[in-house]
């Protein structure tokens, strides 16, 4: 079985972590990009070798993309970074999610932004445009911000349509794309609203993770601030899928590529924001429906007061499923057997904003 990397992006740096072949033993490298923020890292496997692509800001030197072509070693600037115009009544406070396209579209890369934008790039992030058709969505004037900012932190490319794009934005809504970004249509039919809008009846609602199931890219699983949802058409409509899950609110939900299992850490309500109880769980849904099941072996039980955020969970897609994700209190945790049990990884790391997990195939 081939290794796996780890990017784990934090709010000093990133670093990789990479595993042998049994992913049970890890050795650590870092911090790259001492000092920055990083919300997100993404692998473009559309040229002859592998790209990352990182989502980096600074309070001092703002925010940027940055790209390696060495599996993270390395780091250099992708091009002039996501700007809106110098007479706009918004700016870039932050890049929340970078995406490549789809592979028949090889240099364009989609990157959102606090302050609620999306912008794409058809020269590998060289330079950047705004999508327009979005950022100037007729709803636009009641778009409210989440307790994290007015951020687009959720961009997913259908792998079977290259027209079709999702975006989550934080408090507003799922949106999809049909047509390369030409028109947006407002996917939030059945979701628990959070923030009533008198003018626009379509948004006031909270995503905070989306995922594809790996086999069929018209179900999409949510993680909303108000609950979970499933879609089974392409997120024209959505059903509750809590079960008996003892708190609906959390982050990130993955779909996992190998068993196509869906994985949740559930927090205490919105006021607290951290683990249930002090206990550090994973909850698998093996098929992607109302039935949950508690993951504990190997993770804590008591006194882990822990927070998982949106970007900080991903699988390898492996056989067997290897499962990854980090807490704002610098650990990091593994699975190499779709959640069966779990390991920290040696290692205490600033506090985890992102984990992204490859296969070296």
């Amino acid at each position: 079985m081939p290794p796996v990397t780890l990017t784990i992006g934090t709010v000093k740096g990133l670093f990789l972590a990479t595993s042998d072949d049994s992913r049970s033993r890890w050795s650590i490298e870092g911090p790259l990009m001492k000092g920055w923020d990083i919300k997100d890292v993404a692998i473009d496997r559309r040229g002859p070798e592998p790209r990352l692509l990182a989502a980096v800001n600074s309070y001092v030197y703002g925010a940027t993309v940055l790209a390696s072509s060495d599996l993270g070693r390395t780091w250099e600037s992708a091009g002039e970074p996501p700007r809106f115009a110098p007479d706009a009544q918004r700016k870039v406070n932050a890049i929340w999610k970078v995406t490549p396209a789809h592979a028949v579209h090889p240099g364009v890369l989609y990157a959102g932004v606090d302050e609620g934008g999306l912008f794409r790039s058809g020269d590998n992030g060289a330079s950047w445009q705004e999508v327009t058709s979005l950022n100037d969505h007729p709803t636009r004037s009641g778009w409210c911000p989440g307790a994290g900012g007015l951020c687009l932190h959720t961009i997913i490319q259908s792998p079977s349509d290259p027209a079709r794009l999702w975006i989550g934005i934080s408090a507003v809504g799922v949106f999809r794309t049909d047509d390369a970004g030409e028109t947006w249509k407002i996917c939030n039919e059945g979701i628990r609203k959070m923030i009533d809008s008198q003018d626009h009846a379509g948004i006031g609602f909270c995503p905070h993770g989306l995922c594809l199931h790996p086999e069929n890219s018209d179900i999409l699983y949510r993680q909303d601030h108000a609950g979970l949802y499933r879609s089974l058409d392409a997120a024209d409509s959505w059903e509750h899928i809590a079960g008996d899950i003892p708190t609906e609110f959390g982050f990130p939900i993955v779909a996992d590529r190998a068993t196509g299992a869906v994985f949740i850490v559930p927090l205490e309500k919105d006021e607290y924001r951290f683990t249930l109880d002090g206990k550090l769980r994973v909850y698998r849904s093996a098929k992607g429906d109302a039935q949950w099941e508690p993951l504990t072996n190997g993770l804590p039980q008591e006194n882990a007061w822990e927070t998982i955020l949106r970007n900080a969970m991903d699988g390898d897609g492996l056989d067997r499923g290897g499962i990854y994700f980090g807490t704002t209190s610098g650990r990091v945790y593994a699975s190499a057997d779709a959640g069966e049990s779990w390991s920290c990884l040696p290692a205490i790391f600033p506090r985890v904003q992102s984990v992204t997990a490859f296969a070296h195939l």
